[in-house]
């Protein structure tokens, strides 16, 4: 989450009369994340998260992502319910954007997560895969192997001035992964981006997902493979065993991973680093004048990627350690 798009008193009063949600007694921008616009609004109804989609969201792939969140709610995963307007519609405009106000989960995210945080974010995330399973839409990773060189082409010319040695590193590691990257895995409706503050919780607790606008169809262990990276490595980019071995068993706890999925799932890591790496690279070379976002260190990233260059088996991210 963040704001790209300031919205005007008057832009935010036409807007919200198309909807029956109460008079407003406050809103304010929302800094954290680098993709979407967002407000937390408060109103007379209750409260409420008010997006305006921007950068790579694409306004045809919203009919996806609504349907998703309103699937997953109907099966019981707890995530926000887009608010249908007066038209009963959920998806309007608002300061030249396409927007949609979301009901708001109760909640904290958690910054520095436990292992017990870990075994329960692997449940949540299986459930997912599961409630999503007779979703009948369908969308393509946008952000997969095959978008990683464009991606990369964006940002090659300048990548050693993040770090030396940047630029050459990324171009062996693409060369590695085109070879290596496992095709024909168990494959469904995926979130691809449960990082820390897109899940909150109370106490140890999971009480909801949110931030479902890079869900797409994909492998599920792809999946599984980007919580471990986002969830599992502490301040000083070493990685936590037990925090993998945790959440690899919430997971199992509720879909058991195939052999090749376990086969696969170190170079998913490494795939996962990969994507997160590039897309911050750009993002990192790139932020907006005046946007209220902090844009995140793509040096994170390379860092576990090194990390996974030496992980042969899954044993060693937890599983069945």
């Amino acid at each position: 989450m963040a704001v790209y798009t300031e919205v005007s008193d008057e832009e935010l009063s036409a807007f919200l009369d198309t909807y029956d949600i109460g008079t407003v007694l406050s809103y304010k921008g929302i800094a954290e994340g680098v993709e979407n616009t967002n407000y937390f609004l408060h109103t007379t109804k209750g409260s409420y998260i008010l997006t305006l989609y921007e950068k790579r969201v694409r306004e045809d792939d919203l009919p996806f992502f609504l349907g998703l969140m309103q699937h997953l709610a109907l099966r019981g995963l707890n995530c926000p319910l887009p608010v249908n307007n007066r038209r009963g519609e959920p998806l309007g405009r608002v300061a030249g954007r396409p927007a949609v106000i979301i009901t708001f989960l109760e909640g904290i995210a958690i910054r520095r997560p436990t292992a017990q945080h870990c075994g329960a974010l692997g449940a949540a995330l299986a459930k997912l895969h599961l409630a999503g399973q007779d979703f009948t839409m369908r969308r393509p990773n946008a952000l997969s192997l095959e978008a990683w060189a464009p991606l990369f082409a964006q940002a090659e010319a300048q990548a050693d001035t993040v770090s030396i040695g940047l630029a050459e590193r990324t171009r062996r590691e693409l060369a590695s992964l085109a070879d290596a990257w496992p095709h024909d895995l168990p494959s469904g409706i995926i979130h691809a981006d449960l990082f820390t503050d897109n899940v909150f919780f109370i106490g140890s607790e999971v009480s909801g997902l949110i931030d479902f606008y890079f869900a797409c169809t994909d492998a599920f262990a792809y999946d599984v493979a980007i919580c471990l990276n986002a969830w599992c490595f502490e301040i000083d980019a070493s990685f936590n065993l037990t925090k993998g071995r945790a959440m690899l068993a919430g997971y199992q706890s509720v879909r058991r991973l195939e052999p090749d999925e376990v086969e696969a799932l170190p170079i998913l890591c490494r795939g996962s680093a990969m994507r997160f790496m590039l897309t911050r690279l750009v993002d990192w070379l790139n932020v907006p004048p005046g946007a209220l976002v902090k844009p995140k260190d793509p040096l994170e990233y390379d860092r576990k990627l090194n990390f996974h260059r030496h992980v042969k088996h899954a044993r060693e991210l937890g599983l069945g350690a």
